[in-house]
């Protein structure tokens, strides 16, 4: 059989999935793929890996072009921030939202100009490596700026005289600040998005399937923690109408007929309330433990 058939052949059982090939969106998509237990080699960081464990390939690129390798299926599915896929415009479906990498893209000016609302821009230059959805935002405001396209270091237009304004990704605000600029308007909220190719096989669907659910188990796991307790029978009831279980809690009985145990699910914002309550109620032995991955 010829190499280049025995290849595809393989290609085709073999779903492909661009990743950001470093920065935050590359930790947390491999982060993801680990916990969902997909194995990648992190030794063997080339143009293209192979999963020993699940029939996954990584192919690493920069983030600009994950959206375009997915829609032209280079890519059978990818990982991209939500920023990238709207600017690029590639025709690819959104698969699910991944929760992770959150960022916005906000406009910013020098903090000791006063600003009264977005009508300041008209007529400004405005330094950014997103034009599109910065077009889109001053066409829908009527504004009529200059928009000069950087593909480095935005935050330093303004201080070098090159923009009035900027219109970036924006996390904790720390660049901004150490470039002497304020936030003053929010654009577009971003997070990462698995998006996929709109041609995909059956076979490789099948696949996707798969690494969705196993994605959905580490997703409802997180913030959860596993609660063991032994409860007073006479306040039983009250400790089960205080538990936000997923379902009704698991009881056991032990070997003192006035007590027995209580097993459950609670979600980490709700945890240290609820654990004051059940201590009131008489819980003793309180045993809580966290929760990788949860099968719903």
């Amino acid at each position: 059989m010829p190499v280049f058939k025995i290849i595809r052949d393989l290609s085709r059982k073999m779903l492909r999935i661009a990743v950001q090939s470093k920065g935050r969106l590359f930790d947390d998509t491999m982060n993801l793929l680990n916990e969902a237990d997909i194995k990648i080699s992190a030794s063997k960081r080339t143009l293209l890996v192979q999963s020993p464990n699940f029939p996954l390939e990584v192919l690493y690129l920069r983030d600009d072009d994950i959206p375009q390798s997915v829609a032209s299926g280079v890519a059978d599915i990818g990982v991209v921030g939500e920023n990238e896929f709207v600017e690029r415009g590639e025709d690819a479906d959104i698969i699910s939202r991944l929760g992770f990498s959150k960022c916005r893209l906000s406009l910013a000016i020098p903090k000791d100009i006063d600003y009264q609302g977005v009508e300041w821009f008209q007529g400004k230059k405005i330094a950014t490596s997103y034009p599109v959805i910065l077009r889109r935002f001053l066409d829908e405001h009527g504004i009529k700026a200059e928009i000069h396209v950087i593909t480095g270091s935005v935050e330093i237009s303004p201080g070098i005289g090159l923009a009035d304004g900027i219109f970036d990704i924006v996390s904790s605000g720390s660049t901004l600040v150490s470039n002497n600029l304020r936030e003053v308007e929010v654009v577009m909220q971003s997070e990462a998005l698995l998006i996929g190719n709109k041609q995909l096989s059956e076979e490789k669907r099948q696949i996707l399937e798969q690494m969705l659910f196993r994605f959905k188990a580490v997703k409802d796991a997180e913030d959860k923690k596993y609660v063991r307790m032994n409860a007073p029978k006479a306040r039983l009831q009250e400790i089960i109408d205080v538990l936000p279980g997923l379902k009704s809690p698991t009881i056991i009985p032990l070997a003192d007929d006035e007590w027995c145990s209580v097993h459950t699910v609670l979600d980490q914002k709700q945890f240290w309330e609820i654990i004051g309550k059940l201590k009131d109620m008489g819980a003793q032995g309180i045993l809580v433990t966290p929760i990788e991955k949860m099968i719903l």
